[in-house]
């Protein structure tokens, strides 16, 4: 079996469907974590949804991108993977307590594109920072 994975072909396909697989928990986790159902926000042409479930994504296949860089197995990068996205879990709820003059997930629902957006590079900077630090 080791024989297999060692093949460029094979390995590629192997960690691209663990993150595919990573990248649908994340998003069912926002969802959950979330007071708007993303999915109906993006069908009804909310952009400001949009642009924060994108940035999720981008961080997510990005901490996964420095993952897979940085380790040799597929369980390494599977546990820096997730404890990066552990961590930008956490950078949504600093979002949600640094904005006490508003709710994030309400601002989105109203389709806020401001907070959209600011959401958005919130995910995707902090991912470079925590993709950074791993090795």
């Amino acid at each position: 079996m080791e024989e297999l994975f060692s093949h460029d072909y094979v390995y590629t396909a192997g960690v691209y469907s663990v993150v595919v697989i990573a990248i649908i928990i994340a998003l069912a986790v926002f969802e959950w974590v979330t007071k708007y159902s993303t999915w109906v926000e993006v069908k009804e042409g909310n952009l400001a949804v949009a642009l924060a479930t994108g940035g999720k994504v981008f961080g997510v296949a990005n901490i996964f991108r420095h993952s897979i860089i940085a380790n040799d197995s597929v369980l390494s990068m599977m546990g820096w993977g997730a404890f990066g996205f552990a961590l930008l879990l956490f950078v949504y709820f600093i979002f949600e307590f640094l904005t006490p003059g508003f709710k994030v997930d309400e601002e989105l629902t109203n389709d806020n594109r401001a907070v959209g957006l600011l959401s958005f590079i919130l995910s995707v900077s902090l991912s470079y920072v925590i993709g950074a630090s791993i090795h």
